[in-house]
């Protein structure tokens, strides 16, 4: 019993550092695509400029965005499937440990209820 409160321990903290992570990275994501789609506006405002160095900032501009874009959908995929694998984990480990997890549940709950009572 006292090796399944330290694993069900370790895999709250596992869970939390997870979602915080995954929580930073959703901002991140979220972050450059704003900057992605800005950038693309101002391609679109600047397309009818002719001089020979807008064009070509223009064109390396375009082929980075490409670039960037690629890989932030690369990583988007990427969370998914680290989401929906931490997902399943804790839903096993729940499974495994219905009581602890309620308990657990709780006390949280009951502390997350006095932090928020003092403000």
């Amino acid at each position: 019993m006292q090796f399944e409160t330290v694993d069900l321990q370790i895999a709250i903290k596992e869970f939390t550092m997870a979602t915080e992570t995954q929580e930073a990275r959703d901002q991140l994501i979220e972050d450059f695509q704003k900057v992605i789609n800005d950038a693309e506006e101002l391609l679109k405002l600047t397309a009818n400029e002719t001089g020979g160095k807008i064009v070509a900032v223009r064109d390396r501009a375009e082929e980075n965005l490409r670039e960037v874009r690629r890989k932030l959908n690369a990583l988007e995929d990427d969370v998914l499937v680290k989401a929906k694998a931490a997902a399943k984990a804790t839903g096993q480990l729940v499974q495994e440990n219905p009581w602890q997890a309620v308990a657990i549940a709780g006390a949280l709950g009951l502390l997350l209820g006095m932090l928020s009572g003092r403000r």
